[in-house]
């Protein structure tokens, strides 16, 4: 019989993970009891999805404002510039809380109309109203609130961004401006903390090439312990999300270990091959609040070889509406199954956007799971390497 289904998407039911448990026997053990419950059996190249702050909890990868402030400590010694956050009470806020804690005078530089993931400060069109060039014109706090008023509310949470941030760091202690160019933070301090998250690396080269002296990122604090805190060696602070008012939990460590260690244990217990990735925050854009939801540094810090490159697809449709155009019914289903066997022409694949396996599955695992009650943080997607010609 043909088969009717393509890619299938399970979200797996989980107990609580809490720290020093044993992830990878749980991770195994949940999606065997699903598939006995719900009648489903394994396939050799499944797809195992992990959310990353299921391995974070398993880790204890926790760090306080206070480790915060003693990693900031570490990399400067006067009043610094923190450039391009993003707009967040959960990736931010907390952030800025411990580096309030180490007593320096902080310039706060924000991008705008938007943020670097598309939380906005104002709204777009009444900037281009009143003149003002996002690329040239600096706005002081102050010119910013004569202009667009008091409260600049996000469209999602109601939060005025530039009053929260303010707001956590003791009276006369905080400066805030709205720029676009970096090299701005450098008439105020040469001690400069690179705070975006996707163009860090391009933001750090320009402040270096400009003078500043002193230029670390938020990847660079907590790459290493505090005090015995958590860590990431390659990421840091980045990628962290508020735990309680005073903790964070960072982006998960040795995640290329994990992955090999539930391929394995799917291995010896199905004798199945299976794919496995740690996820994140998935690539995707929300089309009414203009926010891309990527505030993690990658959507999959960690996955098994077979998940690498990109997908060897061809647009069907392409192929349908031009080669073999003429053809009908059960001839042209043929000639579609032999040209995916064959997929020789890069031409057939037209239309086809190049991205990256893991960031597709991932961004799926992502929509799957959500960030809320739904108690899915693993996610099993089978069929994904599937095709029209399969049987």
């Amino acid at each position: 019989m043909a088969r009717t289904v393509g890619t299938t998407v399970r979200g797996i039911r989980a107990p609580i993970i809490m720290q020093g448990d044993d992830l990878v026997s749980i991770v195994v053990d949940s999606i065997l009891t699903a598939s006995k419950a719900e009648g489903f059996s394994l396939h050799d190249r499944d797809i195992i999805g992990v959310t990353e702050s299921l391995l974070a909890r398993a880790q204890g990868n926790y760090a306080s404002v206070s480790d915060i402030a003693a990693s900031v400590n570490e990399k400067f010694t006067g009043d610094l510039a923190v450039i391009f956050p993003i707009l967040s009470r959960n990736r931010f806020a907390i952030i800025l809380k411990g580096i309030a804690m180490t007593g320096k005078k902080i310039y706060l530089f924000l991008n705008y109309p938007a943020d670097e993931v598309g939380n906005h400060l104002m709204d777009i069109d009444k900037m281009d109203q009143l003149g003002i060039n996002p690329y040239t014109d600096v706005l002081s706090e102050e010119k910013y609130r004569s202009l667009f008023g008091e409260v600049v509310p996000h469209p999602f949470t109601g939060v005025d961004y530039v009053k929260m941030y303010k707001e956590l760091v003791p009276e006369g202690k905080i400066e805030v401006y709205l720029t676009n160019d970096p090299r701005v933070a450098l008439k105020y301090t040469k001690q400069l903390l690179v705070a975006n998250v996707h163009e860090r690396h391009r933001t750090k080269r320009i402040l270096r090439s400009s003078g500043g002296e002193v230029v670390y990122g938020l990847d660079d604090i907590l790459n290493q312990p505090v005090n015995g805190s958590g860590y990431n060696p390659d990421f840091g602070l980045l990628g962290s999300n508020a735990a309680s008012e005073n903790t964070v939990k960072l982006f998960p460590r040795d995640c290329e270990n994990f992955v090999l260690a539930v391929q394995q244990l799917v291995k010896d217990k199905t004798g199945k091959l299976v794919e496995v990735m740690v996820y994140g925050d998935g690539a995707f854009k929300d089309p009414l609040g203009k926010i891309w939801e990527l505030a993690d540094p990658v959507v999959s810090p960690g996955f098994t070889p077979g998940l690498s490159g990109t997908p060897n697809e061809i647009k069907l449709k392409y192929i349908a509406d031009n080669d073999l155009k003429n053809l009908k019914d059960e001839e042209m289903q043929a000639a579609i199954y032999q040209r995916i066997k064959e997929k020789e022409d890069n031409s057939q694949s037209l239309g086809t956007t190049p991205r990256r396996i893991t960031d597709l599955v991932g961004s799926l695992c992502d929509l799957t799971s959500g960030s809320g009650d739904k108690g899915t943080p693993i996610v099993l997607v089978q069929g994904y390497f599937d095709n029209y010609a399969t049987e």
